[in-house]
């Protein structure tokens, strides 16, 4: 199942779902991240990176990068698609292709603000935890709960909790 989480910068909640996900997924999921205004020359933010790593989850191959990758006839088709943040939640998003399964999973922005370092790197963890609890929930479901025509329903649910 090819999972499509989407955040308006690409650089932090997406990208510690992406990791989270194809970390916990056991080959089940395979999770991509993008961002509908991703800053350009700016990649994953740091503590982002620093927190999983901390927490023995690969980093390699993470990048931010438009939603516009996603929304190409070529590009891999996905199943579900998740918000994880509330302004990527209420914008125009592409027609995806397949017209997979929509949710919106939100989460506070652990960038924002000018609190010092290592608070800011509480809140990214905190965040990722966060995540990894739902995460948790979503990959232990049965597989009746992950076909096509209850995934949209399910995803939803798991996002109100």
């Amino acid at each position: 199942m090819n999972v499509l989480f989407l955040c308006t910068h690409n650089s932090a909640r997406s990208i510690l779902a992406e990791a989270l996900l194809n970390a916990m997924g056991g080959g089940r999921f395979h999770a991509y991240s993008a961002g509908s205004h991703p800053r350009e020359n700016s990649g994953p933010h740091p503590l982002a990176l620093q927190v999983l790593r901390d927490a023995g989850i690969s980093t390699e191959g993470l990048r931010s990068k438009s939603w516009d990758e996603f929304a190409s006839a070529d590009s891999p088709r996905m199943d579900l698609i998740i918000t994880v943040c509330d302004n990527a939640a209420v914008e125009a998003c592409p027609v995806w292709p397949g017209h997979p399964a929509t949710a919106h999973w939100g989460y506070a922005d652990p960038s924002a603000g000018t609190a010092p370092d290592e608070v800011k790197r509480e809140a990214f963890r905190q965040t990722m935890m966060q995540i990894r609890r739902r995460l948790e929930l979503f990959v232990s479901l049965p597989s009746e709960k992950l076909e096509a025509r209850a995934l949209q329903g399910t995803a939803r649910q798991l996002g109100e909790g």
